[in-house]
């Protein structure tokens, strides 16, 4: 015989103060392991948001990323014309050689003394084609062989003079800044774009860092990896684009995530001790309850799993607030430096629905744990014990 859930209920009512302490505690618990998960998927995402699987990134063989690359203008030439890269309307090939810069850059705000590395990245007529996720927002593209720059939508929020028709200094020069672009959500909105070759003389480049073109069919793309690695002249790795973003995030994802759960975890035991206080408080006040439910014929079972589901339901309210807590960062705008580039990457908290569904989880995780010796006890109390 089960004891009514409707007596868990009257029960936790019956003790508003410690409930909800007990719940806030996990509540509290439940919005910093969202939270902290929701940054490890925004990260992630933005990075792996990047890449085409219809496009190849073209490094120089050795290379873990476009910082350490480099592809003299010998290669790129041979790179462009090759069959394994798409046409345009123009007939002309979608294939964009480019240069990954670094440049440090104050932030906007108050603190102007705040100094990070920013990406510029030089790129050919070809490169807004290439990259379909690509829309300016505001103002037009840069003309070829101008000193004009489009920069992405997340770093015209955090750094000074960026907006259209102000002037962003570096390597020596001006730059007019022409437009704003957005590209999903990915890490190309924390960059500065530019014509390549404008960019050359001033960083004193000879060559190019990497290359990206669309594939002119992108199932064969392990056929064009093949031809190129193969071919002597080049020396490069090929990759196909969205999977090579996508392996870039893996580090920090990974210390984020494990971050979230050491963090988590440390603060899971203070709220574990919490149920299990309340759960103790409720077993010595309602010892006659106890007793009378046992003489009455409620199996010790009954009574333990009775227990158990009162420390649930609390772990639940408790999992609900945080989730309340934790929504109002979705979407929030922040940066960290990415550890392949050494650059800064702006991005947004991403929770998703299995975010929120593990959240619940370990809420009930929670008090599960925190409720099972105070409902042992419960169930295995003698009888005259109780009573007294």
């Amino acid at each position: 015989m089960k004891i009514p859930l409707i007596y868990n209920l009257r029960s936790v009512m019956q003790r508003p103060t410690s409930t909800a302490f007990t719940a806030i505690g996990i509540g509290l618990v439940v919005a910093v392991f969202i939270g902290m998960l929701a940054l490890a998927n925004g990260f992630r995402a933005a990075l792996t948001r990047t890449g085409s699987d219809r496009n190849a990134l073209v490094l120089r063989r050795g290379a873990d990323s476009e910082l350490s690359s480099g592809l003299d203008r010998e290669a790129v030439s041979i790179l462009a014309a090759s069959p394994h890269v798409a046409a345009g309307p123009d007939g002309r090939p979608l294939f964009s050689a480019e240069s990954y810069l670094l440049i440090p850059l104050s932030r906007r705000g108050a603190d102007t003394n705040t100094v990070a590395n920013v990406v510029v990245r030089g790129v050919a007529a070809a490169a807004w084609q290439v990259r379909q996720n690509l829309v300016i927002t505001e103002g037009q593209a840069p003309v070829p062989g101008r000193n004009e720059v489009c920069v992405g939508r997340t770093m015209a929020l955090k750094f000074p003079n960026t907006d259209v028709g102000q002037a962003l200094r570096f390597g020596g020069r001006d730059w007019a800044v022409v437009c704003h672009f957005t590209a999903g959500g990915s890490s190309f909105e924390s960059e500065v774009w530019g014509d390549a070759e404008q960019f050359q003389p001033v960083f004193r480049r000879q060559g190019f860092s990497s290359a990206s073109f669309r594939l002119a069919d992108p199932a064969a793309f392990e056929e064009a990896e093949r031809a190129l690695e193969g071919d002597q002249r080049l020396q490069v790795d090929v990759y196909r684009e969205a999977a090579f973003y996508a392996e870039q995030s893996e580090v920090l994802g990974r210390i984020l995530e494990i971050l979230a759960f050491l963090i988590t975890s440390i603060m899971a035991v203070g709220a574990i001790f919490g149920a299990v206080n309340t759960m103790y408080a409720a077993v010595a006040a309602r010892a006659p309850e106890i007793a009378v439910l046992l003489t009455l014929g409620f199996h010790p079972r009954s009574v333990l799993l009775s227990f158990l589901v009162e420390s649930a339901l609390i772990a639940l309210v408790g999992g609900v607030l945080g989730i309340l807590l934790v929504l109002p960062v979705n979407g929030m705008v922040t940066s960290t430096t990415n550890w392949a580039s050494f650059s800064e990457i702006a991005f947004s908290f991403r929770i998703t629905p299995a975010l929120l569904l593990s959240g619940v989880v370990f809420a009930a995780v929670m008090g599960t744990l925190g409720g099972f010796f105070p409902a042992w006890r419960a169930a295995r109390r003698p009888v005259v014990q109780a009573l007294r």
